[in-house]
């Protein structure tokens, strides 16, 4: 199916004419006479991308590329204008704009730049996650998408997972996405945490015992590898696994035999590991803390998961989910409380913002959350930063064309050429900074 593309433009002649032209070079087209009228197309059945005019009666281009931003952050939007305005050019840009274009239009140049954009819209890989596989998953920013992406190619085989992040970042849920998507899938996915027990219990919850084992051991107890046999093992917090029992593990991951407590006789499992931890496992293997051989059974393929503060795409669709599957009368937020949130660092990351919302519906004395709803703590409203301050394109160059080439050479020069990274500090999507970089050769 060819890609669609959004056309719209106050004025008849040029709508028409774009629209002609890109229906030529093989794109489904739908067009629009107003922003008005393209949000409502948008919310019935999202183009692959827009191409609108800046200058419109009612809502601008610049106010329509803001609102459809915050519900569709990757889909792009190519700008175009009869007002060469640098500060609009900025705005556009910091919102996620892939390019702006000048009119009089250069036709060709305006295909060029739509095909581009698109091409760059499938970089990452012909992976297409199937839809039931991403229900619950809210991967909106970039990073979660090649983190998604990531995960359901590790899926189809049965290597060993390690998911790192920081403490309520996900880890679990994408645990569960793995093996949902896995050949295992019909088959029992059993957690445990392996920092929420003492040593004694903590081998029995593994290995499973024999009645009589220990004092209290009344009856035979299986043990999660025997529960999860022929399906997948998810190991939560492995790095605060002690030292005695990491032996026996090693043990079930090379050998797929473990022993139970109180038995002599080895136990043959099937499973698939998936582990997780919020420490510096290296750091702990130089520190004597976690063996070294068993770091790299487990570090067969690493997926580290971002802190939500790295990924504020994610924080409005994060809330609206967690609003989505209470209990009750449907609530939602108000553009005060959005802010509210999108302003706040997240040091407990998605499980923080869970409670935080949760404690906001039930405070709620109408179907709109108000910033009063919200947890004391965000009110400070701290930076959620990402790791640097961002570049002020309009500041440093007079021009657009000065500005692209420019800042893009600064910001890559600061991050080491990390691609992700020098989006962020630009203040724009990676989408965006891929099509300038190949259209500017850089």
């Amino acid at each position: 199916m060819a890609p669609t593309v959004l056309v719209i433009d106050d004025e008849v002649r040029y709508r028409q004419l774009y629209a002609e032209t890109l229906r030529s070079a093989g794109y489904g087209i739908s067009t629009a006479g107003s922003a008005e009228e393209a949000e409502e197309l948008v919310l019935a059945s999202p183009p692959d991308m827009i191409v609108s005019d800046v200058r419109m009666p009612g809502m601008d281009g610049i106010q329509f590329l803001k609102r459809i931003a915050e519900e569709h952050p990757l889909l792009p939007c190519l700008l175009i204008t009869a007002y060469a305005d640098i500060r609009d050019a900025v705005k556009a840009l910091k919102l996620g704009a892939v390019d702006y274009l000048e009119k009089p239009v250069d036709l060709d140049e305006l295909v060029a730049a739509v095909g581009d954009t698109l091409d760059t819209g499938s970089d990452g890989g012909d992976t297409e996650i199937p839809a039931d596989l991403r229900s619950g998953i809210v991967a909106e920013s970039p990073i979660m998408q090649s983190v998604l992406r990531d995960a359901y190619q590790v899926s189809r085989s049965d290597a060993t997972v390690l998911l790192t992040g920081e403490s309520g970042c996900g880890k679990e849920v994408l645990a569960s996405f793995i093996h949902r998507a896995s050949p295992r899938a019909d088959r029992a996915l059993v957690a445990l945490n392996c920092a929420a027990l003492p040593a004694q219990t903590l081998a029995s919850e593994l290995f499973g015992h024999e009645r009589g084992a220990f004092t209290g051991a009344i009856a035979e107890r299986k043990g999660v590898f025997r529960n999860a046999h022929g399906g997948t093992l998810f190991l939560d917090e492995i790095g605060d696994m002690p030292l005695d029992l990491q032996p026996s593990l090693l043990r079930a991951i090379e050998a797929g035999e473990i022993t139970p407590l109180g038995s002599d006789q080895a136990r043959t499992v099937d499973f698939r590991l998936i582990a997780a931890t919020n420490r510096e496992l290296e750091t702990d293997v130089e520190a004597g803390r976690f063996r070294q051989d068993l770091f790299y059974r487990v570090n067969v393929f690493a997926i580290a998961i971002p802190p939500l503060r790295e990924r504020p795409e994610d924080i409005l669709p994060l809330a609206r989910h967690f609003l989505g599957r209470r209990d009750g009368p449907t609530k939602r937020l108000s553009p005060a409380s959005a802010r509210r949130l999108q302003g706040h660092a997240w040091p407990g990351n998605t499980r923080e913002l869970a409670n935080a919302i949760e404690r906001a519906a039930i405070l709620a004395s109408t179907d709109v959350i108000l910033p009063e709803n919200l947890p004391p703590a965000l009110a400070t409203r701290p930076e959620a930063g990402r790791g640097g301050s961002r570049i002020d394109i309009a500041a440093t160059v007079k021009t657009i064309s000065q500005a692209e080439g420019e800042a893009i050479r600064l910001a890559l020069n600061r991050t080491d050429g990390n691609r992700t990274k020098a989006a962020e500090l630009l203040g724009i999507s990676r989408r965006a900074l891929i099509y300038k970089l190949k259209r500017l050769g850089i």
